[in-house]
Order: structure tokens, then sequence, then C-alpha cells
């Protein structure tokens, strides 16, 4: 077992932890650290087991709402998922059908012949009233 000093409210503590284990240790007292911190600001200097004790409640507490957040995110994740899967199990829409109109040749060309028809007109309008 490895041995290695914490520090919580600006008390230090020697703990045993596994060998490579030290990193998770450390990062563990830094949260209770910081919740040491806001009481020994607030408050004051309190007594070590009652700074303890404060400072796990506090932690604890902010845990139980992470917690209660993670069951949420879940909850949703899960709904989201049921969804997608049903979503998934549902056959291919049918193809929709749409019309499209088709002009017959005979209309297209009438169509043509009227434009051509109308343009000779313009142009000799426009003759006329060159000359006039």
């Amino acid at each position: 077992m490895a041995e290695t000093t914490i520090t919580i409210g600006g008390r230090k503590f020697t703990v045993a932890c596994q060998e490579g284990e030290e990193h998770f240790l450390h990062a563990a007292a830094k949260l209770l650290d910081n919740e040491a911190t806001v009481l020994t600001e607030q408050i004051g200097r309190i007594p070590e087991p009652r700074m303890l004790l404060m400072a796990g409640l506090m932690l604890a507490d902010k845990t139980a709402g992470l917690e209660e957040k993670l069951r949420d995110a879940e909850s949703k994740l899960g709904a989201q998922e049921a969804l997608l899967e049903e979503m998934r199990e549902k056959p291919a829409p049918e193809p929709e059908r749409i019309e499209v109109a088709v002009i017959p040749p005979m209309v297209t060309d009438t169509m043509a012949e009227i434009a051509a028809r109308a343009e000779a007109l313009a142009d000799k309008v426009e003759e006329k009233l060159k000359a006039g």
C-alpha cells in the first residue's frame, strides 16, 4: 500500500491507498477540500470532525443532485432510443404518386406558331412607327 498526504480544509492527513491509485485519492480529496474551504470561509475554524462531516454532507448533496440529473438524462435517452427503434422498424412509406400534365405536341406547335405570328406583327408595327 502506498501512503500519501492530502490537505482538506487547511489540515494535512496521511492516508493509505493502493499503488497507482494516488491520483484518484488526490482528486477525491480536492473535491472534499473545496467543500471544506467553503465552510471555513463562511464559518471560520471549526473542529476537524465537524468540518469533515459538513464537507462530506455538502459533497453528498451535490452528488445526489447529479445522480438525479443523470437518471433524468438516462430516462430521456431511453425514450429517444425507443422512438428511434420504433422509427427504424416501421416500413418505408409508400411512394407518393404525382401526376404531371403532358402537353400534346399539337398544342406546343400551335403555341410556337402563335408566338411567331406575334413577333412578326410586332416587327411590322415597329417598321411603321419608324417610317411614320
